[in-house]
């Protein structure tokens, strides 16, 4: 079994591994990091071999750490991605390169249908019938959108959104709430197939699902980095957030998972605070004092239009994995439709949690 994993911020590990009698075999461990001394990667080799199958990624670290030789240093590598790759081998998980992805860049939208489209095209990828897809959003209008399980009394102010024309709708994932305007915004969704992210964590699909991100945007000059659980952040502060769905396949079989960010390319911080109840206790765990410095605008940061940006993003992703043009087909478009009249627009979902 041939597993791979990029660690975020490094290197490629590739595992090669049998299980044989629920111990691990024939552990061989390679890639494009740097490691010294030379003798540290047959102590790794030696730490993973005879370990029970079902030995977990932090566990399998564990070992390593143990029997690594003292003064090791790893540059580019690390315990956790070694255990990591050792659990994407054995659930025989998938590769970017293993698909065809396909992106969809279409005119700008509604906000509820935004919604709808990423249940349905992350359904068609669960059921077999669309490949792994890259949408890019382009907004027809201001926006909140509420994570799954937020209360919208408690995050949204209604007065607020009236005064300035904002629409609310909740998103099938979970998360904070996010303030979008056209031409102010980056959005995006990966719908990808389960398999991908096989034998990671909850956390460690994050990092995994935004690590090209990383690299587009450090071709444009911004040293960013993964922040648990689902931000993205430089230096001079947070430039997005993600959020997640898992979407169970057809009889319950293997599904999909939506992953989709958000990135403040410019931001109106007044006009923000005044939408969102924001409070200090959220502040304050960010390490900041003002929702102002909440986030960072991209604009600010890389000097460039937001088109340039976006088009970069794109051009970085395809020349990574491959990715050919497509669209929204019209049996997507007419579910998508209807869901957004009938559930995202619909009072009972939006405010399904008071």
């Amino acid at each position: 079994m041939h597993g791979e994993y990029k660690v975020p911020g490094g290197k490629l590990v590739v595992v090669d591994v049998e299980a044989e009698d629920g111990v691990l075999r024939h552990v061989r461990v390679a890639g494009d990091f740097f490691l010294e001394p030379d003798e540290a990667l047959d102590a790794v080799n030696r730490a993973l071999e005879g370990a029970p199958a079902d030995t977990g990624a932090a566990e399998l670290a564990a070992r390593i750490e143990a029997a690594l030789p003292p003064g090791t240093v790893m540059y580019g590598l690390s315990a956790d991605g070694v255990g990591i790759a050792v659990r994407r081998a054995l659930a025989r998980a998938t590769d970017w390169t293993d698909y065809d992805w396909q992106l969809i860049h279409d005119a700008p939208q509604p906000p509820a249908l935004h919604m709808a489209l990423d249940e349905v095209l992350t359904a068609e990828v669960a059921a077999g019938r669309r490949p792994p897809t890259l949408r890019v959003w382009e907004w027809g209008a201001p926006a909140v959108i509420i994570g799954s399980f937020q209360s919208l009394r408690n995050e949204v102010d209604p007065e607020g959104a009236a005064r300035h024309g904002v629409e609310v709708v909740r998103r099938i994932s979970g998360g904070g709430a996010m303030f979008v305007e056209p031409g102010n915004t980056i959005t995006y969704s990966l719908s990808v197939p389960e398999s991908l992210v096989q034998g990671l964590s909850f956390q460690d699909s994050y990092a995994y699902l935004d690590d090209w991100v990383l690299g587009a945007l450090g071709d444009m000059g911004i040293r960013a980095w993964y922040q648990p659980l689902n931000d993205i952040a430089t230096d001079q502060g947070k430039i997005a957030g993600a959020a997640q769905k898992r979407i169970v396949g057809p009889d319950g079989g293997p599904g999909a998972v939506l992953h989709h960010v958000t990135m403040s390319y410019d931001i109106d911080a007044d006009k923000m605070v005044e939408v969102l109840r924001i409070g200090r206790e959220k502040l304050s765990d960010k390490g900041t004092g003002s929702a102002k410095k909440r986030v960072d605008p991209l604009r600010r940061q890389t000097g460039l239009p937001r088109e340039a940006v976006i088009d970069r993003m794109i051009a970085s992703f395809r020349a990574r994995y491959g990715l050919a043009p497509g669209g929204v087909t019209d049996a997507e478009l007419a579910r998508a439709q209807e869901l957004a009249r009938t559930k995202f627009s619909s009072r009972e979902w939006t405010a399904r949690v008071p």
